[in-house]
């Protein structure tokens, strides 16, 4: 299955802001590698600079469904959430088999 996290940056969150938290967010889900289960990760911005637009998806690919209570689980989850979650004005959660 794959599971998608699209993201949207607060507002005063600056350009150069977003590149260097795009660095960070790839090194922080890179770590979901060590998981069994999660197959593949995708960290990728949005090539489209609009006030329309979401920032960021995060792409994760799992074996099954079984693996996204582990992910749910795991503290790479927390620290995305913990770290980078007050910078979010909205996400999108989106999986697809």
């Amino acid at each position: 299955m794959k599971h998608y996290i699209i993201a949207k940056y607060k507002e005063e969150v600056t350009k150069q802001e977003k590149e260097k938290l795009l660095r960070q967010i790839k090194e922080l889900f890179s770590h979901l590698l060590e998981i069994n289960g999660i197959t593949q990760v995708n960290v990728e911005p949005n090539c489209v600079d609009r006030s329309n637009r979401y920032d960021i998806m995060i792409e994760i690919e799992m074996r099954d469904e079984t693996v996204l209570c582990v992910y749910d689980d795991c503290s790479w989850h927390h620290k995305w959430k913990d770290e980078y979650g007050h910078l979010l004005e909205k996400k999108t959660i989106f999986d697809r088999p």
